[in-house]
């Protein structure tokens, strides 16, 4: 490991150098976006309280600057994002800080749990699909895959409430904790976990479908390679040969795409965060796109381009620990 550390090194430094422009030029994009949108904070707040009076509302965009001119208010918001300051959140009444720190815990588990549920699950099948190539279990695994990857998220979200929540019992509908459960230990994990169990799988089947096929294709092609041929010649083992060499060389497309799909993963949050009344990141967007609250909004778009970065600059760490010759392209 220790000698691969500087050639990791370089690769850290080289995607940390191309983060802070892109994630500039992400905050002003969405800003100017968000600007064309109708409406605003204090015309939700207007028609919320029963048709607020235009002094009362007008007073509300004078208070927080919604009613200067675009580029200042662009001027303004990148002054205090300069000193960590992402404003202040006009429906919720908190600072923008606050507020998505506090729903970003249940947004990073529950897509990190679906993450590596599609990963491990993808893997598994495109594992059993290129070892029988061919055969019935290769035909009708390929069948089940095309079937989950046709599915959409809010369809199989719903069906799944109908199924394990109302007619089986099983898991609860929606939430994050029992009301009045265990509040720590081994109970509060357990509880939780009931809870996760359906948000985590209509998350990942999607992704579980494209993993699987990659797997399979990459594996398929990585069999027909002379090194493959070499290692059999030598007498591996089948089993050191899919793995150390089959396997090995099929994950680097797998967490390429992997990478790719973080802030796919992040959006589809909005969806299933929404049917499940999972307090995350993706429900708040929800709540702030229709209450106008763009602050808020620009908040969550900062974090998950933040994130996306950080995603892609870990594959890239990732693919120089599976193939040293990534090392030196990015080197050069």
């Amino acid at each position: 490991m220790k000698r691969h550390l500087p050639r990791l090194a370089r690769i850290a430094s080289g995607a940390g150098l191309r983060a802070l422009p892109t994630a500039i030029g992400i905050v002003i994009i969405g800003f100017l976006l968000l600007q064309v949108a109708p409406g605003d904070a204090a015309d939700v707040w207007a028609g919320e309280s029963g048709g607020g009076s235009i002094e009362a509302t007008t007073a509300i965009r004078h208070q927080f600057g919604l009613d200067l001119p675009v580029l200042v208010q662009l001027r303004h918001y990148l002054w205090g994002l300069a000193h960590g300051d992402l404003g202040w959140s006009v429906r919720f009444a908190v600072p923008v800080t606050q507020l998505v720190f506090a729903r970003l815990g249940g947004t990073l588990l529950l897509s990190g749990a679906a993450l590596l549920v599609a990963v491990v699950t993808g893997v598994v099948l495109g594992v059993a699909m290129a070892a029988n190539e061919g055969r019935w279990i290769d035909r009708a695994l390929s069948v089940v895959v095309l079937l989950i990857y046709s599915l959409p998220s809010f369809w199989i979200g719903l069906m799944m409430i109908v199924v394990f929540s109302i007619h089986l019992g099983w898991f609860p509908s929606g939430g994050a904790e029992t009301i009045g459960g265990p509040e720590d230990g081994l109970g509060w994990a357990l509880d939780r976990a009931r809870y996760m169990v359906l948000p985590v799988i209509s998350l990942a089947l999607f992704y579980v479908a494209i993993y699987a096929r990659l797997v399979r294709v990459a594996m398929i092609e990585a069999k027909a390679q002379d090194y493959v041929r070499t290692a059999r010649a030598k007498g591996l083992s089948e089993r050191r040969i899919l793995v150390r060499h089959i396997l090995r060389n099929a994950l680097l497309p797998l967490t390429t795409v992997a990478g790719m799909h973080v802030g796919g993963m992040l959006g589809g949050t909005v969806v299933v965060e929404t049917i499940y009344g999972w307090p995350g990141l993706g429900r708040l967007a929800f709540e702030s796109v229709m209450g106008r609250d763009f602050r808020v909004l620009l908040g969550i778009l900062l974090l998950s381009s933040f994130l996306v970065i950080l995603a892609n600059a870990l594959v890239d760490i990732l693919h120089g620990l599976l193939d040293p010759r990534v090392g030196v392209s990015h080197a050069a």
